[in-house]
């Protein structure tokens, strides 16, 4: 697996925030359970993408790929799904949940697997839990509440209560409530990231779906026909957190292109929290654009990330370089990532010298003089550009194992920061 080494590094210029993979993804659904021919535009070119196309062309979607745009053949609400179907999500959290709570609304039997941390770090028992409701089942075969996952529907009834800490196991079965006739009724417990169940909503009653709600505990979803659909994917705000972040520790200037305001991504939220604690961040909604300042920043003492969970490996780095403590709390479910993300990050940033500690939601993060260190990604894209961004200000040089998985959300990273001036080698 690649490697990069990382010096202390000073940034100028702009840079454009990679397209939104969470967005990527749930166009790739819709376009192929709508009828007709929808376009996607500026998709994100991803490991992540690709298991989604695959598993949309296993239940009938044609999808062409040109460049960064694809043309996605709907199957008008009737998926196509061969007996004993076995779907690989690769390491893909969204395309596990979404997609097994689709295959749910149809008779036949289908597996879904990934990777190794699809099948031991990302849980689905909520699934478990909740299928049986409607008369259907989700049986993790290998009876650890996790992948391989053997799903045997149809969906029969029309109430679901369901634990929703983890935003995707509710937008699933929003997803699948459109494929069904009349109202699905999803009542939520425990309901977490809400952001994303916002993003979620948003691109139903785009499409033209009937979703009445109560707050975050109940969703009423009237099924219906998609229609074929044209979108651009926006740029992704979790990805935008790591220029940003790298112009802040290394004090450069910088400007980051295509970011969308009036986008209802989660982690936009983190932008806003920085500029509140004293970053001087300009966001430009005419030209989606976002200035950074880094004369002058620091960090209150106790934030709360639950709307923006994505962001507690960049938010550990800046916390190593403020002038004051800083606790991070809400974030429990990021143990349950492509990584443990708390522990992951406070065992990496603790080998570069960082005072850091682990709690059950959260971190607590002292200012600290970083220094380059040998650390590994833990397989998490997250975690490897977090530990860039805290090299580029570190004394000496850090070498970074394993950073193939940058691929999955940000596959111009490194030649980006290198544009930037970002003294990163790929070794």
């Amino acid at each position: 697996m690649p490697s990069i080494r990382v010096r202390a590094s000073t940034l100028s210029g702009q840079i454009k925030a990679p397209p939104s993979k969470s967005h990527t993804l749930r166009a790739i659904l819709f376009a192929s359970l709508a009828q007709g021919q929808s376009r996607i535009d500026n998709c994100l070119c991803s490991p992540d993408t690709l298991a989604m196309v695959a598993a949309c062309r296993q239940f009938g979607a044609t999808i062409t790929e040109q460049g960064e745009t694809l043309l996605v053949d709907g199957v008008a609400g009737r998926l196509q799904v061969a007996p004993d179907s076995i779907i690989d999500a690769g390491n893909s959290g969204q395309v596990l949940r979404y997609v097994a709570a689709v295959m749910a609304t149809q008779s036949q039997s289908v597996t879904i697997t990934g990777d190794e941390s699809i099948c031991t770090s990302r849980p689905v028992r909520p699934y478990i839990d909740a299928f049986p409701q409607l008369h259907s089942t989700c049986v993790s075969l290998s009876g650890n509440g996790y992948a391989p996952l053997q799903i045997q529907g149809p969906f029969e009834g029309n109430t679901i209560r369901v634990d929703g800490t983890d935003s995707q196991i509710v937008t699933g079965l929003c997803i699948a409530a459109v494929l069904r006739q009349g109202d699905t009724v999803i009542e939520v417990d425990n309901a977490g990231e809400k952001p994303w169940i916002d993003l979620t909503v948003n691109w139903l009653q785009r499409l033209g779906v009937s979703v009445q709600r109560q707050g975050y505990e109940l969703f009423r979803i009237t099924g219906c026909m998609l229609s074929a659909f044209n979108y651009t994917v926006p740029g992704d705000f979790s990805s935008a957190a790591f220029p940003c972040a790298a112009a802040l520790v290394t004090q450069s200037p910088l400007l980051i292109e295509g970011v969308d305001w009036d986008d209802t991504q989660g982690d936009k939220a983190l932008f806003y929290a920085l500029k509140r604690m004293g970053a001087c961040l300009e966001m430009h909604h005419d030209n989606r654009t976002l200035s950074v300042d880094p004369s002058v920043w620091s960090l209150s003492d106790a934030l709360d990330i639950n709307d923006y969970i994505d962001a507690i490996t960049i938010l550990a780095v800046l916390g190593c370089y403020a002038s004051s403590p800083l606790r991070i709390t809400g974030a429990a479910i990021a143990r349950e990532k492509e990584s443990d993300r708390i522990e992951a990050i406070c065992a990496e940033l603790s080998k570069m010298g960082a005072r850091i500690e682990a709690t059950a939601d959260g971190l607590v993060v002292q200012p600290s003089s970083l220094r380059g260190a040998h650390v590994r990604s833990h397989h998490d894209h997250r975690i490897a550009m977090s530990l860039a961004v805290a090299a580029l200000a570190a004394e000496g040089d850090t070498v970074i194992e394993d950073v193939a998985c940058i691929q999955k959300s940000y596959p111009q990273f490194t030649p980006q920061f290198q544009a930037l001036g970002a003294d990163i080698e790929v070794l």
